[in-house]
This record gives C-alpha cells, structure tokens and sequence, in this order.
C-alpha cells in the first residue's frame, strides 16, 4: 500500500496528494507520469508527476474530478493509500538530458493552463535549483481555478497570471499574454513549453510558429492506460504515428496533428468510436505493447 501523506483541495474539484513512494521518487524526473489505482478492481488512472522529494521518498500529483474513479479518488484522506503507484513512466523533459551551462544561455517561456500548471512547476524547479530562470505563463478561467500559484512564484524567474474573464491579474487568454510580451514589451526566447488542455496548445504552437519560436507540448490529456496498450494516445507527429504514453508525453508542438487528435480522443469516449478507430487502424492502434512495431 502506497501511503497518502497529504490530501488537500486546491480548487474546485482540483486535489493534491504527497504519497509514500520512494523507489518512485528516487529516479522520477521532471516531465514522467505515474500511473495510480485504488484497488484490485480499480481503474488505472495516468498522472503527471507535479513534485517530488527524494529525501523523504514522496511523490506529489495533482488530478481533476472528472468520472468515478477520480470522484473516489478525492475522498481519501491522509493515512488512506493506493494499491498500485507505478513509474516512473514515459520520457523525461529534454531539458533533464541538457548541460546546466548550455541550459544558462537560453530564454525559457512556460505556458500552464489550468490542471498543466502542475507538470510545469517541477520543470521551472528543476531548472531554477540549478540557477536557471525561466519566465512562465500560467492562465486559468478564473481567479478560484488558479493553482499553485505561490509555489510558482518561489522558482519562475517572471511570472505573469493572467485569467480569461480578467477577474485576476492580466485578462485575457494565454495567447495574448505571449504576444504582448514578445510585441509590447520587448520579451524574446529560444524555447516555449506549453502544458494544458489540448485546444490551448494548439494555439499556443499557431502563436508562436508567428514568431518562429520552437515549442514543446505535453500530449498527457488524452493517455488512458498509459502503457501503449489501449491505443488512446495515438497521434501523428511530423506525419508518424507516436503513442503519447510511450513516445512522449513531450512532443515538438509545431509538428503535432492537434485537429486529428482531438477528434479522436472524442471518439475515443464511446464504445463504438473505440471499435472503430480499432478496425481502422488495426495492427498500428497499439503502441508499445509488443503487438506492432509502431513504437520503439
């Protein structure tokens, strides 16, 4: 039994959890998932990994209520455990695999939106305990959806809320935020991150491809079983199908299909939807299971 040291409510329908876990947090990196489950009969749910802390062998996540599962999920309390916490999983951020020195001379932007605040705050930390300060962007619909605000404020170098009804700090969606900080206000970077729903990456990659400015997405939202077997996380990057779980979670965004992977992970949803992509795509619907050659 993985052990829950903390359970709070971080907004509405949002949670954060420390559970016990250390060979986890011994060798997870910034930008992994884990994969959780309740009991023997539970369902797997893939979690972004939000922090860690080696020393005392915890591991932070952060979900949303949005079915039965996570709906169980937000009543346990300290003292309460998981049955499984698997990982580390999927690829670490490529930044992990940069010398500090080269990573130094770099401009960083972070784009977060809503829930992807969470994986980008151990990436701007990992990068700041090594000196390296990045800007980051963090929007949320309102005021009482923003999360991990103070949190962020200890590692980003600049960071700039904003919120879509304007209810607190800058108004407006993310997007805007990036083009005034590029037009208005004399901002440049050789690098973005954007971590968030699907429809804010995919818009924050048409923004910056304007300004020719490479950018990384994390395609976590639509993984599902998180080992390559359900086929969920299928997309086309640059033309070639990647498996979200086991390819990524982190892909060039200008390079990703957003359009076809939205479609599909609405049918995806329904039972007919799955059996069709399934018959469509046949030996290639997997990804790392062993049952195509489709992912390395």
């Amino acid at each position: 039994m993985y052990r829950i040291i903390r359970a709070e409510e971080l907004a509405a329908n949002i949670y954060l959890m420390d559970v016990e876990a250390p060979r986890v947090a011994r060798s997870c990196q910034p930008g992994q998932f884990v994969i959780v489950r309740m009991d023997a009969e539970g369902e797997r749910i893939p979690l972004t990994i939000c922090d860690y802390d080696r020393e005392k062998g915890t591991v932070t996540i952060v979900f949303q209520v949005v079915g039965a599962a996570t709906e169980m999920m937000r009543n346990l309390k300290a003292g309460d455990g998981f049955q499984d916490f698997v990982g580390p999983l999927g690829c670490p951020s490529e930044f992990v695999h940069e010398e500090a020195e080269a990573l130094k001379k770099k401009k960083i932007l972070f784009v977060a939106g809503g829930l992807g605040t969470a994986p980008v705050y151990p990436q701007v930390k990992w990068l700041h305990e090594r000196g390296i300060d990045a800007d980051v962007i963090v929007g949320a619909k309102t005021k009482d959806l923003l999360i991990m605000e103070e949190e962020m404020k200890a590692v980003a170098g600049n960071l700039y809320i904003t919120t879509d009804d304007g209810s607190y700090g800058r108004s407006g969606m993310v997007t805007k935020v990036i083009e005034d900080l590029m037009e208005s206000e004399g901002k440049s970077y050789d690098v973005c991150v954007a971590i968030g729903p699907m429809i804010m990456m995919k818009f924050v990659c048409l923004t910056t491809k304007k300004y020719e400015l490479p950018t990384i997405v994390s395609m976590n939202p639509i993984m599902v079983d998180g080992t390559g077997m359900c086929g969920a996380c299928r997309l086309t990057v640059d033309g070639e199908v990647k498996f979200a779980c086991v390819d990524g979670p982190e892909f060039d965004g200008h390079k990703v299909d957003f359009d076809q992977a939205m479609k599909r992970q609405q049918m995806y949803k329904t039972k007919e939807g799955r059996d069709f992509l399934k018959a469509r795509e046949g030996d290639t619907h997997h990804g790392g299971c062993g049952n195509c050659g489709s992912s390395e």
